[in-house]
């Protein structure tokens, strides 16, 4: 195969064949395949599209081109993936609220892509905690303590770590096709039986719109149950930050204090509990989804669900009393203040995008792979949709490197935020799509 054979067959409109698409990811994975050439190819895709055949077989090429892994467990093997926003820390609540609910948790995440934030970047601000183990450690770890969190080893979907480091940087991330292989084949790979997928829609996600994020959710949901994955998703709305926490630190923080009963945002909750209900059914653990979400809100009311958290850390060499002490392990910013905005009045829009961006113009994310990212930097106390805002009421507090930090980052946020009449009341839950 000539990858660049391949290359000019899909930036022409033809459809690959599954031994084109097969060969070109045995060449990404192998190192026969160039960075440039998996860019073209990425670009072709983005611009051109592939039917949904093309994209099971690209799925299967990816999660074939490592490990899959096989677990003899004596319950479900679950998961959730969101396709990304602001304050979007869900999965540090739910793999832990599921454990303790009765599933196991093998939960494969990534790192940041363009303006959102990954819950991989998230977890690196534990002090010691591993979140690359070997497979023998992950298995370990999800067998003990019901849920374990980490990223891509060189063993699982080698392929897609490549591909979505690439992504990144080639403004190719949007492209359905390429997010729905890239999500399922790490899922396949890591031996799910249910998945649960949270596709946002809204001016803080990649699908801005409502019909692109159905029509990612459909992709993702056939493509899924196409290859032997039975998965449902949701979409929800992420017109603003879904926690009142944006960066790696204060999300973790933000996610600490949910489950032991500190603080818990009323639009986080609903959608974390909803998409823990829908694996609680699908996999056969509850009967329906209200009984589903009671069963989730005992695991937070008794302290399982902390328990399970606290248990996933210190396994993966975290520090033994993490939740109880947080605010002493997590790394504090040496500026921290508030910021407001022009004048007074109530939140009416919010271009949540930029508070993605003003995350990484402090250091919390990265311009280019091979950026360092500050676990300390980012934005708590954000002001929702409908908030009241004065010189008393701020629209965020910015957690800053440097005074020139806080300064540019203020200005993004201020640039955000848009004040007028109170938005009418929208609920973060806007549809379920299930298989076709």
């Amino acid at each position: 195969m000539l990858a660049q054979e391949v290359i000019r067959r899909k930036r022409d409109g033809q459809t690959l064949g599954q031994t084109e698409i097969k060969d070109f990811i045995r060449g990404l994975t192998d190192g026969t395949v160039s960075d440039a050439q998996a860019a073209a190819l990425a670009m072709a895709v983005c611009c051109r599209g592939m039917t949904r055949e093309e994209a099971i077989g690209l799925t299967l090429a990816m999660r074939d081109s490592g490990s899959v892994m096989d677990w003899q467990l004596t319950g479900p093997v679950v998961d959730k993936h969101s396709t990304g926003g602001i304050g979007d820390n869900v999965s540090l609540m739910l793999a832990p609220m599921l454990a303790a609910a009765g599933a196991f948790v093998p939960m494969i995440s990534g790192r940041g892509l363009g303006h959102t934030g990954g819950t991989l970047d998230k977890l690196d601000a534990i002090p010691g905690y591993q979140s690359q183990p070997g497979l023998e450690k992950f298995k370990a770890v999800v067998a003990v303590a019901g849920a374990a969190i980490i990223g891509q080893t060189a063993d699982l979907a080698p392929a897609d770590k490549r591909l979505y480091a690439i992504r990144d940087v080639t403004a190719t991330v949007e492209s359905v096709p390429l997010i729905t292989a890239s999500i399922l084949s790490k899922k396949l790979a890591a031996g799910l039986q249910y998945l649960v997928l949270d596709v946002k829609t809204g001016s803080g996600a990649f699908m801005a719109e409502v019909e692109e994020a159905r029509r990612l959710a459909e992709s993702l949901v056939a493509v899924a149950n196409g290859a032997g994955l039975r998965t449902t998703a949701l979409i929800t709305d992420m017109d603003e930050p879904l926690a009142s926490a944006a960066g790696n630190a204060v999300e973790v923080q933000n996610a600490v204090d949910y489950l032991t009963g500190k603080q818990r945002d009323d639009r986080l909750s609903r959608v974390t509990l909803a998409l823990g209900a829908e694996l609680l059914v699908a996999s056969g653990l509850q009967p329906d989804a209200a009984t589903a979400e009671r069963r989730l809100q005992v695991t937070l009311s008794s302290g399982e669900a902390a328990e399970r958290f606290q248990h996933m850390v210190t396994l993966l060499g975290g520090p033994a009393d993490f939740v109880a002490r947080a605010e002493h392990y997590l790394p504090g910013a040496p500026v921290i203040r508030a910021v407001h905005a022009e004048g007074e009045g109530t939140v009416e829009r919010i271009e949540t995008r930029m508070l993605g961006l003003a995350v990484i113009e402090l250091g919390g994310g990265r311009r280019v792979t091979t950026d360092a990212i500050d676990p300390a930097v980012g934005l708590t106390q954000l002001a929702g949709k409908g908030a009241s805002v004065d010189r008393d009421r701020p629209l965020a507090l910015v957690h800053a490197r440097d005074e020139a930090g806080f300064e540019r980052a203020a200005a993004t946020i201020r640039a955000a935020y848009q004040l007028g009449l109170a938005p009418p009341h929208q609920s973060p839950l806007l549809a379920r799509v299930g298989v076709p």
